[in-house]
């Protein structure tokens, strides 16, 4: 039988490297998780929160924003599976609210200056963020749609927001008064598509977004601090959450922990970036993905699902016209939810390997070459791509592969 493959001296050069981030004041803490053929190896470094925080626990709770999406994603896969949902049907079917879209002639034109739509949005276009809407970045004065945005009180646009005062229903509601930014299918434009899907996810199963991932994902793989809220009986293991201040060049303070947005349920539960997690828990769906739909003995996704989650969805067109990172779709690719590698463009841009990041400070990706699934929780928030913790944690994970 194989061992893990992982280097123990490298695994101690990796802590120095991390250790670094947290003398030096960059993260307060750090969780990093790696489990390879069985084996799991974690870390844990720092602090809570600053001035004197209690110190970091490998059972911290995280804010992970964005990799709230993959698991949004893997729910809407098990209705496909109960063919509640199918992949290419329009979504309008179960939220009538997004028929008859109207496109913008022009991103940063008038929004009453519209064509209509040449066909309707689906449920892959949600999936893969190719619906017509998403974040543009940019200021109000620029793009109208913008302004209509902020006037709307529209989270799904921005970071996330968990006092947003409206109900899935009133969400979407206040959504279809907007035109599309472009076309269904035309472009990818990220984060609003797990947005939506979360509400056409509520309809479909007849529950509750939080109640049906509870139940469905949650629950069978044993995720017990993972949800759209922290319980006032674990309110001491949430993590202070910071912003980097480019003025001081100190970490200002973004989200606490009696006092957190997250202390109460949401009125919107948010499918894009409203669930926190724990390094070991998030490693349970991770590994579920990186079996093809099995964790242990109870299976979540058949095997077909999971491959088309974690396939590139991306014609080179859609690469072309959709603006993200310098050069980022060069070696990469988008499947449902979560980003793909394609190409050999570093240490750690293993082809196969899938995942995606949380910009408060997280990041997560199985690769199926390397058998390993590896995570990294921080609670500053950061660009990962211009994360220094970033870029050496992946770094220094795949040179801790002995074999």
């Amino acid at each position: 039988m194989k061992g893990s493959g992982l280097s123990g001296a490298r695994l101690a050069r990796m802590h120095d490297v991390m250790a670094g981030y947290v003398e030096r004041g960059d993260v307060p803490g750090i969780v990093t998780l790696i489990a390879r053929r069985g084996e799991v190896q974690a870390d844990v470094i720092g602090r809570m929160a600053l001035n004197g925080g209690d110190p970091m626990r490998r059972d911290t709770i995280f804010r992970i924003t964005s990799m709230t999406k993959p698991i949004t994603a893997a729910a809407a896969m098990i209705l496909v599976e109960e063919c509640k949902l199918r992949l290419d049907d329009p979504v309008e079917r179960l939220v009538p609210e997004l028929a008859d879209r109207r496109v913008l002639t022009a991103l940063d034109g008038p929004i009453d200056q519209t064509v209509p739509a040449q066909r309707p949005i689906t449920l892959r276009d949600l999936l893969t963020f190719r619906l017509g809407l998403g974040i543009i970045f940019g200021t109000s004065d620029q793009y109208p749609i913008l302004k209509a945005i902020e006037d709307l009180q529209l989270v799904g646009f921005g970071p996330p927001n968990q006092a947003t005062p409206h109900s899935p229903d009133e969400w979407i509601r206040r959504l279809s008064t907007l035109p599309l930014m472009h076309q269904p299918g035309e472009r990818w434009m990220y984060n609003t598509g797990s947005y939506v899907l979360g509400v056409l996810i509520a309809r479909a199963s007849g529950q509750p977004l939080e109640t049906f991932v509870r139940q469905r994902i949650f629950d069978p793989l044993g995720m017990k601090d993972t949800a759209f809220s922290v319980p006032a009986e674990k309110l001491h293991r949430l993590a202070t959450s910071y912003w980097y201040n480019e003025e001081t060049g100190a970490l200002d303070f973004n989200d606490g922990a009696q006092d957190s947005q997250w202390s109460r349920p949401p009125a919107f539960p948010d499918g894009g970036a409203g669930l926190v997690s724990t390094a070991d828990d998030y490693l349970a769906f991770g590994q579920m993905l990186l079996n093809l739909g099995k964790y242990k003995d109870t299976r979540i996704l058949s095997r077909p699902s999971v491959e088309t989650m974690i396939a590139d969805h991306l014609r080179p067109e859609h690469k072309a016209r959709s603006a993200f990172f310098p050069d980022y779709w060069d070696s990469r690719g988008w499947g449902f939810g979560l980003s793909v590698i394609t190409g050999r463009s570093d240490i750690a841009a293993t082809p196969g390997r899938f995942g995606w990041d949380g910009g408060y400070g997280t990041s997560w990706s199985s690769d199926p070459k390397e058998e390993m699934v590896a995570i990294l929780m921080t609670q500053r928030a950061q660009f990962p791509l211009l994360s220094g913790v970033y870029l050496d944690f992946w770094t220094s994970v795949y040179q801790a592969i002995d074999d």
